[in-house]
């Protein structure tokens, strides 16, 4: 049988417990006088701030806007250090009424918030919370404070305890309280208050009003929690603490921190720069980026490959340079979600340019005085002999045109005439000015790339060829393009990328094209009537202001570029697949030039571009050509080199064919006078003959070529002037014969 209690019982009952209370109590305290007598190291607070690292490393425009956020810490969100000072003056009250009440009374330990702790223990009920803010802080600064799954142990507790007091010896209470409020976890994975005011409410710390600093306060305890409870708690919160903010209010903001903490947060703007120039930087960057022309840029490429879906197109390239400054404005590198290999940067990737080479190649002839804009040249089949066989180059639309001036040929990206036109200058004082342009690829001799290297067959990257197209809007200077806005911020940093870029933004410029040639480039390349027998008059060339602008595509229509300028921009466009895989009937102006032609009026949305004014040693000409092979037109030639009666020839005499190296088979069974060989003549005056050997074969100039009986053997065929001086020769082998 159960007797009940006892009035004498319960009290015995309650003394036991008030004694143990006590010694409880005793004991803590004595414990916590013993480890203060012996206090661990305490590190600054100056350390403590410095080894602050942000987990997201921002790279900033010209402006200060953020265009990527670099993601450096997958575990949890830092932005930079935030002190006290600049943090809503709502912010430490509310922190405090949850946290720590007698923060400002306590020595690192609340002994009176110990002893009720104590005391809830003993009575059966759960125990609140004792840690005072310097004890937490302490934890946080001390990964072996920090509670293990289980709870923090005794000896945890009292180390905890006795870090605490050496903080307060050493640390005054603002710094304690700041250092807490930037190393505190608020909500999932942001810790510091930084990142929980920049991601829950977009603002500053300073900008907090008194419902979010009061919901921020009310995560503290448990930042995973619900948005309605941490409602109620910051409601709580208010009600005891005065604050006079509507539970209403509270709940609208503990709403918007949940939604806001499960939205992805990295600004990604510039995510191919941003992995060049980032990796290993804890600190921000600035570039020369402008974020509204790098998000036009980016959003011009995106509808452009959307539209090309079908023909088998997933990547593409911007980049936006300044002509006056060399600085970047935009650096497209990918398509993003568009591409299946979306973290190739194809602003530094290295593909085969196509005829975005030409204008180089005849801006050097130009230079040289080989060729003027008007010098005709022959469009016609022709096959250059090589290492490898007979080069065979045909134009895009696989027709030929015959005679046409350089500026034509130029204009309307003629393979057939670049080819005879690197010829005439030679292989190796091309890849000479390609080196100077600053294409490092460019590592042979001009041998090694052949009659090729005139359609773009060695390899560039965008980056370079829109720093070689600022040098011709720069009237023939090149000087490196700038990415890091301050050189000095990079110099800090003893490796990446950053230090790079801002080491090559310093080197000299140099010119590498006379102004001449280079202002001869931008007028033929700026002439829309002389692009039109392949473009035509209207295409996503054409521009209501100046602009001067070439296409490319390499072979099977795997690269499709767009490069040109304005007066105050130069921007290139790269289209194509990072994998290499050709793109299905993708034209010159169906793939790149849609882009380059929306960045460019986007540009010049409010500031006109006028064309430049001719440099000195260049005089207009009146150029009629024979035959009417085009129409009469001014022309700006260099001193000395306009035509005196208004006519210019074709170029230097030459045998078109047969070619040299040339080998014929005889047919036994074809009678040998249906085997006769014709001679054919390209820029032949009159007076010039024809001779094979030491056998003169009539005028080099007859209205139907000259026709040899070839037979077995090595034959020199020579177009010789009128003292029989060779002015172009061929060597022909021919084998077989009669049976």
């Amino acid at each position: 049988m159960k007797l009940a209690a006892t009035p004498v019982a319960g009290r015995r009952r309650a003394r036991r417990r008030t004694w143990r209370a006590a010694a409880a109590l005793a004991a803590a305290g004595a414990a916590v006088a013993w480890f203060a007598t012996a206090p661990p190291l305490v590190p600054s607070f100056d350390a403590v701030r410095a080894r602050h690292r942000p987990s997201d490393v921002p790279l900033l425009d010209r402006h200060g806007a953020v265009l990527h956020e670099l993601r450096t810490d997958a575990g949890e969100r830092r932005l930079a250090w935030v002190p006290l000072a600049e943090m809503s003056p709502a912010l430490a009250p509310a922190v405090l009424a949850v946290e720590d009440r007698r923060f400002r009374d306590h020595r690192g330990v609340d002994l009176r918030a110990l002893a009720g702790a104590i005391l809830e223990g003993l009575g059966g009920r759960t125990a609140r919370g004792a840690s005072t803010i310097t004890m937490q802080l302490a934890a946080l600064l001390d990964p072996e404070l920090a509670p293990r799954r289980s709870g923090r142990t005794l000896a945890q507790k009292l180390r905890q305890m006795r870090a605490a007091l050496a903080l307060e010896r050493h640390w005054s209470k603002d710094r304690i309280l700041e250092a807490y409020l930037n190393r505190a976890v608020f909500r999932g994975e942001l810790r510091g208050i930084g990142a929980a005011a920049a991601l829950l409410f977009g603002k500053a710390p300073h900008g907090l009003d008194s419902a979010e600093s009061l919901v921020l306060a009310a995560g503290l305890r448990s930042p995973s929690a619900a948005a309605a409870v941490i409602a109620r708690r910051a409601a709580h919160l208010a009600a005891a603490s005065g604050a006079g903010v509507e539970a209403a209010a509270l709940a609208a903001a503990a709403e918007r921190a949940a939604v806001a903490a499960r939205r992805p947060t990295p600004t990604d703007l510039a995510p191919h720069l941003a992995r060049r120039l980032l990796a290993g930087r804890a600190a921000p960057l600035a570039t020369t980026l402008d974020a509204a022309t790098q998000r036009q840029a980016r959003a011009a490429l995106g509808r452009a490959l959307t539209a090309l879906r079908g023909r088998n197109v997933e990547d593409g390239a911007v980049l936006v340079a300044d002509n006056a400054t060399g600085d970047v404005l935009a650096w497209v590198g990918g398509s993003g979600a568009l591409s299946r290999a979306r973290f190739v940067d194809a602003v530094r990737a290295r593909r085969q340019p196509g005829s975005t080479l030409k204008p180089f190649l005849y801006g050097l002839a130009f230079e040289r005085r080989l060729l003027t804009p008007a010098t005709l040249i022959e469009d016609a089949p022709l096959a250059v002999t090589t290492s490898g066989g007979l080069y065979r180059p045909r134009d895009y639309d696989d027709r030929f045109r015959g005679l046409v001036s350089a500026r034509t040929a130029l204009a309307a990206s003629l393979n057939v005439p670049a080819v005879r036109t690197l010829g005439l200058l030679g292989g190796d004082a091309f890849v000479a000015l390609l080196h100077d342009l600053g294409f490092a690829a460019v590592t042979e001799d001009g041998e090694f790339y052949g009659p090729a290297l005139a359609l773009g067959s060695a390899d560039a990257t965008l980056f370079e060829l829109v720093g070689a197209y600022r040098a011709l809007a720069n009237g023939g200077i090149w000087s490196p393009l700038r990415v890091v806005a301050d050189a000095a911020s990079a110099d800090a940093e003893t490796h990446g990328a950053a230090a790079r870029a801002a080491a090559a933004s310093s080197a000299p410029s140099r010119r590498v094209l006379s102004a001449a040639a280079a202002f001869q480039v931008g007028d033929i390349l700026a002439d829309r009537e002389s692009r039109s027998p392949t473009f035509g008059l209207e295409s996503a060339l054409a521009t209501r202001f100046f602009t001067a602008v070439k296409t490319g595509t390499s072979q099977d229509m795997r690269d499709n570029w767009c490069l040109g300028w304005s007066e105050l921009y130069t921007v290139g466009v790269w289209v194509g697949n990072a994998s290499g895989a050709p793109m299905h009937d993708v034209s010159g102006t169906a793939g790149a030039a849609p882009v380059w032609l929306e960045v460019m009026t986007w540009l010049h949305r409010a500031t006109p571009s006028a064309a430049p004014a001719p440099p000195p040693g260049l005089v207009a000409a009146t150029v009629a050509f024979p035959d009417d092979v085009e129409p009469q037109r001014r022309e700006w030639l260099v001193a000395g080199t306009a035509p005196g009666t208004g006519v210019l020839a074709a170029g230097a005499p030459r045998i078109a064919t047969p070619i040299d190296g040339t080998i014929v088979a005889l047919d036994p069974d074809i009678p040998a006078e249906r085997q006769r060989l014709p001679l054919r003549a390209a820029g032949a005056a009159a007076g010039l003959r024809w001779r094979v050997d030491d056998t003169d074969l009539g005028a080099a100039t007859a209205p139907a070529p000259a026709l040899w009986q070839p037979t077995p053997g090595m034959h020199v065929v020579a177009l010789v002037d009128a003292a029989r001086v060779p002015l172009a020769t061929a060597t022909v082998e021919v084998r077989g014969g009669r049976r």
